[in-house]
């Protein structure tokens, strides 16, 4: 099964477009668990059963794990496994670099740690994206537009009479393989996500800026979808992980979760 197959399948399972940002830190987790031996995996795991019917996809950023040494990577792979299977798992790396640095990356995250699709930075061209590509039941989401605020001091520079965040759109595109590719752009990018959907109609487009960067939702889900009110990935971390610091973490997490998916189930009329 393809990336995008699998994440409409998930998506129409639980009507669904929101991805749950798995990124964990230690100085904002339940005091209480603190004393378990792998706090990272005991949290993740809570959040993951407690929304499992909520969510059309998770997404761990590698660097809350990096940042842990040893213990943070063994706490990747268990969340990997505590993620069930029909759901998919985004590895937020960021990755890019010479073709066979790439290869081996994708070799960590598609075969060592089985993710369904990783980020990957496109500013090295096709070489660095390529070995990402070649995994054709996988999906490498291609940086385009982000959502912080410098990301115009280059992806806005005007390339072929066009910004070069369309550029990156329309070579993702021309790359994408069955399905292979797809697309990050911000959801604080007011009206540019409209034209990049423009442009890839069929791509899935991961959206991260939702919430406490400040984008807004109801534009997110409007401008993101495809025709069939699909494809559009709408990644929530902080408002959902942190909706409590008391035992009651997982089932608040959980409430936050199902008003995020009503939300912006209203706003694509489903």
């Amino acid at each position: 099964m393809t990336f995008t197959k699998k994440l409409i399948q998930a998506s129409r399972t639980n009507n669904s477009l929101l991805c749950v940002g798995l990124d964990v830190d230690l100085d904002r987790v339940p005091p209480f668990l603190l004393a378990e031996k792998d706090v990272v995996g005991a949290f993740n795991r809570a959040i993951i059963e407690a929304t499992a019917d909520l969510v059309c996809a998770y997404k761990p950023n590698v660097a809350f794990y990096e940042a842990l040494g040893e213990r943070g990577w063994r706490a990747l792979h268990k969340t990997r496994r505590y993620v069930p299977k029909e759901i998919p798992i985004i590895a937020d790396a960021k990755r890019g670099d010479i073709g066979n640095t790439a290869r081996m990356y994708a070799k960590a995250f598609f075969e060592d740690m089985d993710f369904d699709a990783i980020t990957v930075n496109p500013y090295m061209g096709f070489d660095a994206v390529e070995p990402f590509v070649k995994f054709g039941d996988k999906c490498a989401f291609v940086l385009c537009l982000t959502s912080n605020p410098s990301a115009e001091e280059f992806q806005r520079f005007s390339i072929n009479k066009r910004p070069l965040f369309l550029e990156v759109a329309h070579k993702v595109v021309a790359w994408s393989q069955h399905g292979s590719c797809g697309l990050v752009v911000g959801a604080t990018q007011a009206g540019d996500l409209k034209r990049v959907r423009e442009v890839a109609p069929q791509l899935p487009i991961l959206i991260p800026g939702v919430g406490a960067q400040g984008g807004d939702l109801a534009a997110a889900v409007r401008d993101g979808v495809n025709e069939s009110g699909e494809l559009a990935i709408i990644n929530v971390s902080r408002s959902i992980l942190y909706a409590s610091a008391e035992r009651d973490f997982a089932h608040r997490a959980r409430q936050e979760a199902m008003r995020l998916r009503d939300e912006i189930n209203r706003h694509r009329g489903g």
